[in-house]
């Protein structure tokens, strides 16, 4: 390798795209329904509004999944593109691949998050999907997150590395 060539842990950190807030859902109740909403708080704890708030552990206060996955999984189903709040996932990301963010600290609107590992499907997702829902999410399930700085976050809100 030569020594003007960057190194991997470079490239890891580096991530020039943007990414947009494309949806927002939150659970008011488990095994509820996921409801659209326009704007949430982030609070260390998770958004206010979805049931997930009030627990103790932080390393899943946010749960992500990329917009873009939703055709994959909706292909590998056979039903067109997949409903984002059939994953159960808070907020629907376009334009920039989460699994970047893994380990990194990144903002949404006001709130910091940092990026905590993969957000694997559970169960649920052939409930959701149907048979085989399970199989079509696994590798699209996206990104938990814990919340670094609380704040407000909306759609259309920029999703970007913070250095």
């Amino acid at each position: 390798m030569a020594n003007d060539e960057p190194t991997l842990k470079l490239l890891m950190e580096t991530i020039p795209q943007v990414g947009t807030v494309a949806g927002i859902t939150v659970r008011p109740k488990r095994r509820e329904m996921p409801v659209n909403v326009d704007e949430v708080m982030a609070t260390k704890t998770g958004l206010e509004g979805d049931h997930f708030n009030s627990t103790t552990s932080d390393k899943r206060a946010v749960t992500l999944i990329q917009k873009e996955h939703l055709d994959a999984v909706g292909s590998i189903l056979g039903i067109g593109t997949a409903d984002h709040k059939l994953t159960r996932r808070n907020l629907l990301i376009e334009a920039i691949n989460l699994l970047s963010l893994k380990d990194q600290k990144f903002s949404i609107g006001d709130a910091i998050l940092e990026g905590t590992g993969e957000c694997h499907p559970c169960s649920r997702m052939e409930e959701n999907f149907g048979p085989g829902g399970y199989n079509a999410m696994r590798g699209h399930g996206g990104l938990t997150a814990r919340v670094i700085k609380p704040g407000l976050i909306k759609k259309g809100d920029k999703v970007k590395l913070v250095k």
